[in-house]
């Protein structure tokens, strides 16, 4: 990698069907993706873990489980920071501040823990959510990672 940020940019866009089954392939994509950056091994876990949450709560929460829908993530590398954003079209959300809080879930009969915003928010740097109903929901994440490859301050 040069030292110059402005050309260690790297991207990609991956949409896939709404379906619980692509959460698996959508973790392993954008951790083969991340690993450009050499990320310690908990890094490339809390890594996978978000893009886990985000991408299960747009199946449940966004389209009810609607394989219909389609679910999007952008992840951008610049320098040693990775930005994911997880994008749906679907319901949205009804109360954001409701939504965020630690164990409320929309869903108990699914028996969903309520955790998936308290854990993206923990395991990132910065995280935000914007939603609006009937048209969607955005989660947005941030992290530095800390590797021999990454070397700006």
């Amino acid at each position: 990698m040069s030292g110059d940020k402005g050309n260690d940019r790297n991207f990609m866009t991956l949409q896939f069907a709404a379906k619980s089954e692509n959460e698996s392939f959508a973790r392993v994509t954008v951790a083969a993706f991340i690993s450009q950056l050499d990320p310690t091994m908990d890094e490339l876990s809390d890594l996978k873990t978000v893009i886990s949450e985000a991408v299960t709560n747009s199946v449940i929460h966004g389209y009810d489980c609607n394989s219909e829908g389609i679910v999007t993530i952008t992840a951008e590398i610049i320098g040693d920071t990775v930005t994911l954003t997880v994008e749906d079209r679907g319901h949205g959300i009804e109360d954001l501040e409701l939504a965020k809080q630690p164990l409320y879930t929309s869903k108990p009969e699914l028996e969903r823990s309520g955790m998936g915003f308290t854990i993206m928010e923990n395991f990132m740097d910065e995280f935000e959510v914007s939603s609006e109903q009937g048209s969607g929901t955005s989660i947005r994440m941030k992290k530095r990672i800390e590797s021999k490859k990454a070397l700006y301050n």
